[in-house]
């Protein structure tokens, strides 16, 4: 199964690579890293786009340049039985792991995604993001695993929090089961009462719960990236918030039941300003982007009104319409005319039916405690 992967983006990397006049690329994003390898992990700390080891990749052969220090573990844990060899250099002599990475590059024309040895690499040409947008078998097994997870985290923090509690702590707790899922997080918002209405993007604070919370994730497993949003309210909802849920969960199935191969962002967000305007929230998209396709970025590209980028068959979207006070976000599989909801919401979990075009869809709906 995973040769079979690898052999796909082989395939597609050759292409890539003649299209462009050249013999490999050298990566070291983690996205790319991650894509290349089938899944496995370069980073160290969490707030660098940049992994600590890189993969020199042409189109019939892959290896990983890492220094003495991250050396060991790639070659023993993270690319065990990849196929992948491993060449290290000095951690402590830059000129030294400049030299070497020369040597494995040996005369071709490789493009680099990042440079931080001083080579002076060309930067990779930017459609190659575009190589891991429509996903494999392989990965889209992995994506079910890892959404499962990410989906089973947010419930088991939604249901462990407590009134009082502060953004703070329920961040950590989020983060605990996302932990304990075996996934790694990437994204943590939490904000509750009138920081849900103020702020679209709320990083968590000391402020304690009185009676409302909102919950966002953005987790990595096997590469892959796991967005959701989920609400819970210690006591009832009320019905105004009650009344913007129903109008955000027809907005969303609007946007995901659009979303299909072949379409642009462009003709996709006309649906959604539609959509909100339909509603009597003619404004509210301008207040927040909506989203758009993900897997191993957060969002692979951001749609906006222009956007002419087109959907690919077996693509993963995270769409995330938002009004005052109220937010709906899953990671969702677009195949031809239908869409798999991966972060889908547990069968104890309370849900909602967004309606769209004489469709429906099922959307998480706000837990009450």
């Amino acid at each position: 199964m995973a040769d079979r992967e690898i052999q796909t983006k082989q395939r597609r990397l050759g292409e890539f690579l003649a299209r462009h006049g050249l013999d490999g690329v050298l990566l070291q994003q983690r996205a790319n890293f991650a894509w290349i390898t089938g899944g496995r992990d370069n980073h160290i700390a969490n707030n660098t786009e940049a992994g600590v080891a890189a993969i020199l990749a042409t189109a019939d052969q892959r290896v990983c340049l890492a220094s003495t220090i991250e050396a060991p573990r790639m070659e023993r844990e993270e690319l065990a039985r990849s196929g992948v060899g491993v060449v290290s250099f000095p951690w402590y002599d830059r000129q030294r792991a400049a030299e070497k990475v020369r040597e494995v590059i040996a005369g071709r024309k490789v493009a680099a995604d990042v440079d931080p040895l001083g080579l002076g690499l060309p930067a990779v040409p930017g459609d190659f993001v575009e190589l891991r947008w429509s996903l494999t078998d392989e990965e889209i097994a992995r994506y079910r695993d890892g959404a499962r997870r990410a989906a089973r985290g947010m419930e088991q923090a939604c249901r462990s929090i407590d009134f009082g509690d502060t953004e703070h702590e329920i961040a950590g707790t989020l983060d605990y089961h996302l932990h304990q899922n075996g996934l790694t997080p990437l994204v943590t918002l939490v904000a509750s009462d009138e920081r849900i209405e103020n702020f679209r993007h709320p990083i968590p604070t000391a402020k304690t719960v009185e009676h409302y919370v909102m919950l966002v994730t953005c987790a990595e497993f096997g590469g892959l990236i796991s967005c959701l949003t989920r609400f819970v309210s210690f006591g009832p909802v009320p019905q105004e918030l009650r009344a913007k849920a129903q109008v955000i969960a027809d907005v969303d199935a609007a946007i995901n039941l659009s979303t299909r191969p072949g379409k642009t962002l462009g003709e996709l967000f006309q649906v959604l300003q539609k959509a909100y305007a339909d509603h009597g929230q003619a404004d509210q998209w301008k207040r927040h982007h909506q989203g758009g396709p993900t897997g191993y970025a957060n969002r692979e590209a951001v749609a906006t009104p222009d956007s002419t980028v087109a959907v690919r068959p077996n693509q993963a979207f995270a769409w995330n319409p938002s009004i005052v006070g109220i937010k709906s976000e899953d990671t969702v599989l677009c195949t031809d005319g239908r869409i798999e909801v991966l972060t889908a919401a547990s069968e104890d979990w309370p849900t909602l039916v967004g309606r769209f075009d004489g469709k429906e869809l099922p959307r998480a709906d706000i837990l009450v405690r």
